[in-house]
């Protein structure tokens, strides 16, 4: 049975601070309320976006209109913004040595989702890039997730989600996928551990060894 790990993009993969702070900063110009600090607008990396910036300007009307302006900054200039972690590429080819199938499985729109991994060079590294659409279908990651297993007609017990948020780890639990936290991403310790992770990374290399190894403990197949 093919062995499927299934990975999040932003504070997974790659650090997409700068673009992304940047592309808030940019939606919420004109916004009738204080623009938050950088470091609060951190908080937004990962979870799906229309649902934040609901939450931080109280309606739909308002957060349909900043994120119209958030894509607007994004599509030219915000997803380049953005860089691989460290030892990312070579994990990803460790993997694929190893016999491992790779997907990205992210909230964010799969039409951003695809340049960005062909921008940074390690798009050649997965059989699948799965995201939302821009209509908002698919945001939700559980729902995500559930759409992947069934069109790439993939078993729960032969797939794994590697994810830095705790809507990556419930999301994956939601569906019998098992599901290891990443730390150097935006989540904390305790928000993976109370989503259910089945384990934590605090580096790129303690992950290699685990799923590249020659035991390969945490093998899904």
């Amino acid at each position: 049975m093919p062995r499927q790990l299934f990975f999040d993009l932003d504070g997974t993969l790659t650090d997409p601070r700068l673009g992304i702070v940047r592309c808030l900063r940019h939606a919420l110009e004109g916004a009738p309320i204080a623009i938050p600090s950088d470091a609060e607008l951190e908080r937004f990396i990962g979870p799906p976006l229309q649902q934040s910036l609901k939450r931080l300007l109280g309606d739909d009307a308002a957060a349909t209109d900043a994120l119209k302006r958030y894509r607007e900054r994004f599509a030219t200039s915000g997803m380049y913004e953005n860089e691989v972690y460290p030892g990312i590429p070579e994990l990803l080819r460790a993997l694929r040595d190893v016999g491992w199938k790779l997907r990205v499985v992210t909230s964010k729109p799969k039409v951003f989702a695809d340049p960005i991994l062909d921008h940074f060079g390690i798009s050649e590294h997965f059989i699948g890039v799965h995201g939302s659409e821009l209509s908002g279908v698919r945001t939700d990651k559980a729902e995500l997730i559930a759409h992947v297993l069934e069109v790439a007609r993939i078993p729960a017990r032969a797939a794994m989600m590697i994810g830095d948020r705790s809507h990556d780890i419930a999301g994956a639990r939601a569906n019998g996928v098992r599901a290891l936290g990443v730390l150097w991403g935006y989540g904390s310790r305790a928000e993976l551990t109370s989503a259910g992770a089945e384990r934590l990374y605090d580096s790129v290399s303690a992950l290699r060894g685990d799923l590249a190894g020659e035991s390969a403990p945490l093998d899904a197949g």
